[in-house]
């Protein structure tokens, strides 16, 4: 199935100044961007066809994959001067760079990559900024079973503050963390079909158009997990992360872990790359 990934928005709360212009999915977590450790984890489950909504600091994403050194995090053989991949990352994939603007919201982002999803009836769509250890195969399953037009991964709160309940007279009469609390929020992991486009008018949002009238017509359903799930909403959540990679700690790295993945990637022929 075909992935879109929505990666061309400002990251505000990630920035280090006005003169960092490093779009959100970027930001390193050890040696490779979110982006790649997002890619990565579709890419063990066989989804290899990447469809890049870019917008904001578009140019260091391209420089990123046309500029892609597999031996970073390959083992090689330097033998008479020429390198010899013993594994390589991204030589399947096949990854489309379409331009999507720099102010558009996410369901018109979706919009204008409609035509390069060659009309395929369910597709894959991420924030490229959230990392989990999600059953993708599994979310997937589910779905296709469903007579629905979207999939949303949900996850528990992930809030650390609590919640504290009010009488009239201004005394507490409760508090409860509110990761607690029966709430579940988006995950970000989308399985979609062509119906949500019916939903999503010019300049609107994949969520607070797109999912919100599918739920009034009970055709979105939620895949909950509550296994691993990070975002990386702040620099502090991405220090954590890349902290956690360091350590080993790394339960998003799915391809590490000798999990069940139909996407082998040994391939030692060149990335396929193509800009809309």
């Amino acid at each position: 199935m075909k992935v879109v990934l929505f990666c061309g928005g400002y990251g505000m709360r990630m920035r280090n100044g006005a003169s960092d212009d490093v779009p959100k999915p970027m930001a390193m977590v050890g040696p490779r961007p979110l982006i790649w450790h997002v890619m990565r984890y579709y890419a063990h489950f066989g989804h290899t066809e990447f469809i890049l909504c870019l917008g904001y600091g578009a140019h260091h994403i391209k420089d990123f994959f046309l500029n892609y050194e597999e031996t970073t995090s390959n083992d090689f053989v330097l033998r008479g001067g020429r390198t010899e991949l013993l594994s390589t990352d991204i030589a399947s994939w096949t990854i489309t760079f379409a331009q999507t603007g720099i102010e558009s919201p996410i369901g018109e982002r979706l919009r204008r990559v409609r035509h390069h999803l060659d009309g395929d009836e369910m597709f894959l769509a991420n924030y490229a900024d959230v990392l989990t250890d999600a059953p993708l195969p599994e979310m997937i399953d589910s779905f296709a079973r469903r007579d629905a037009g979207a999939s949303m991964m949900v996850v528990p709160p992930q809030s650390s503050f609590h919640c504290v309940e009010l009488g009239e007279d201004g005394l507490v009469g409760g508090i409860t963390a509110v990761s607690e609390l029966p709430l579940w929020e988006n995950g970000g992991y989308f399985v979609l079909r062509q119906e949500v486009f019916d939903h999503i008018p010019e300049n609107g949002d994949l969520v607070a158009d797109g999912c919100a009238q599918l739920a009034k017509r009970g055709r979105l359903v939620a895949h909950q997990h509550r296994g691993f799930w990070k975002p990386t909403d702040t620099v502090k959540e991405r220090a954590a992360l890349d902290d956690a990679y360091a350590r080993g700690d790394r339960p998003w790295a799915v391809w590490e872990h000798g999990g069940a993945g139909a996407g082998a990637t040994g391939s030692r022929a060149g990335a396929g790359a193509r800009t809309a």
